[in-house]
């Protein structure tokens, strides 16, 4: 009887740059995959590509994922000594003791060519028509001479993987069903370079295969090297993971989601800053590119997990859709007690340089005014300058000429008559203070209201009037009032 292996996937960034949505997303479904089987999520480092490497990446990368909810079973910070070290640079010897061994078998070979000759056996392929570049096995049967006049011209080779000839690699796919590729279209890559540090292909074969890593979900740009892994894994004679390839993310006009997208905030440090919610972006992740069985749009952290089956993973690309994020978002928020909201929403209250200043017990009035108007944290800073930063609003020249109509400069004149004494900003009181305006006046609707709301804030919209008194408060009232 078959043993039934545990289930442990990964999630393997490099530290060129911050954790990013395809990034994240990557990891949500590996670690819901581990979770909904009872399996192991593992966080390693590909930090190969030593030039590219960025200070904070590798920090972003982990961290970033913790403060989402993805929290890895083991990682750099939570190494298994079993599988220990999780980052590449740390197992150079390793990769190279395989690499010669592969050599040893006649599965690879040292290729002593220059840059200068692989560009010109480029080109002459390319003048011939062949479009996909195949190496041309020039130091496949290389003789010891030969290998010795390269070695004296100061040539340091890498290690290149010989391809069968005539196979064809076949794989069910977890998201695409069944793939195939013919081994005849592959050329014989790179698996070490002339400095000692292992290729993508080959590195990623050995971390999978010592870890135990069991299944494999990672973005589609990645299908083109599972035959070139499947080789590798056939020449050791080990059993390779399960593999998934899931969609591309889209922005809005369909095209892939780029860093030069201004449209939408690419990295999770982003909306962190910005004040979005861990639980929300899990949730709105969990929806980019899959689709529950039975159309929910709210789901925790365990209903996902649950719910989870890499069979429903979208085979067509996955579209960014912000105003979808913005309305999970705002509705995390909402359901946030008052004192969650409170402590979330301090910070950003504390932004606005003129609210910061206020007493607690009218930062948590105000706080709670917004809870319902705001999609994300930073939001309110922005919303309460409008308020508060008086000098930074402009009337329109149509709003100057409303103004100065004589019904609006009666509703100014009789509300100010009437603020002055009231003693509470609750909402009964100010509906009755514009009830009694409106007796006095005979003006109702735009003409009584949008006098004073132009008048207090130079904003023809924004939140109920009761609320804009209580943040402005009797002095500031009055001070706008008469300018």
């Amino acid at each position: 009887m078959e043993e039934i292996k545990k289930v442990r996937v990964r999630y393997a960034p490099s530290p060129t740059g911050y954790l990013h949505i395809g990034g994240a997303r990557s990891a949500l479904f590996n670690y819901l995959y581990a979770k909904k089987y009872h399996g192991d999520f593992v966080f390693r480092i590909e930090d190969t590509d030593i030039e590219r490497n960025i200070e904070g990446a590798e920090y972003s990368q982990l961290h970033d994922l913790i403060w989402l909810g993805i929290i890895p079973d083991e990682s750099i910070e939570k190494p298994n000594p079993k599988y220990a070290p999780y980052r590449q640079m740390e197992k150079l010897a390793l990769y190279q003791k395989y690499a010669h061994e592969l050599v040893e078998k006649g599965y690879a070979y040292e290729c002593y060519c220059t840059e200068e000759e692989l560009a010109e056996m480029k080109e002459n392929q390319y003048a011939n028509g062949i479009k996909a570049f195949k190496y041309n096995r020039h130091c496949l049967n290389l003789t010891n001479e030969e290998k010795e006049k390269y070695i004296k011209e100061g040539r340091k080779p890498v290690i290149r993987l010989k391809m069968e000839k005539g196979v064809t690699f076949k794989f069910h796919d977890l998201v695409r069903g069944d793939v195939s590729f013919l081994s005849d279209d592959i050329g014989d890559f790179v698996i070490l370079k002339s400095n000692g540090i292992p290729t993508y292909n080959f590195a990623v074969v050995i971390d999978d295969h010592i870890m135990d890593i069991t299944h494999v979900l990672r973005g589609e740009e990645h299908l083109s090297n599972t035959p070139k892994q499947l080789q590798i894994y056939k020449y050791f004679g080990w059993e390779p993971p399960k593999f998934g390839h899931m969609t591309i993310i889209v922005n809005e006009n369909g095209k892939k989601l780029s860093k030069r997208d201004n449209n939408i905030l690419q990295f999770m440090s982003q909306y962190r800053d910005l004040g979005y919610l861990p639980e929300a972006i899990f949730n709105f992740l969990f929806l980019l590119g899959y689709t529950s069985s039975d159309s929910k749009e709210f789901f925790t952290k365990e209903e996902a997990i649950e719910n989870f089956d890499p069979s429903r993973l979208s085979s067509s690309p996955s579209m960014f859709d912000n105003k979808k994020l913005k309305y999970i978002n705002s509705t995390y928020i909402k359901h946030l007690d008052d004192e969650k909201y409170f402590e979330f929403i301090l910070p950003f209250i504390k932004k606005s340089a003129k609210a910061k200043d206020f007493d607690e017990n009218l930062l948590k009035e105000i706080a709670l005014i917004y809870k319902n108007e705001i999609a994300y944290g930073e939001e309110i800073t922005s919303l309460l300058d409008e308020i508060l930063d008086y000098d930074k609003n402009q009337l329109t020249d149509e709003e100057k000429e409303f103004l100065n109509l004589d019904s609006s400069k009666l509703a100014i004149s009789k509300f100010k008559e009437k603020v002055i004494s009231l003693k509470s900003f609750d909402k009964d009181s100010v509906k009755e203070l514009f009830l009694s305006v409106q007796k006095e006046t005979s003006l109702k609707g735009k003409n009584l209201y949008m006098p004073i709301r132009l008048k207090l804030t130079k904003m023809s919209h924004g939140i109920e009037m009761h609320n804009i008194l209580k943040i402005l408060g009797m002095e500031e009232i009055l001070k706008r009032i008469d300018l």
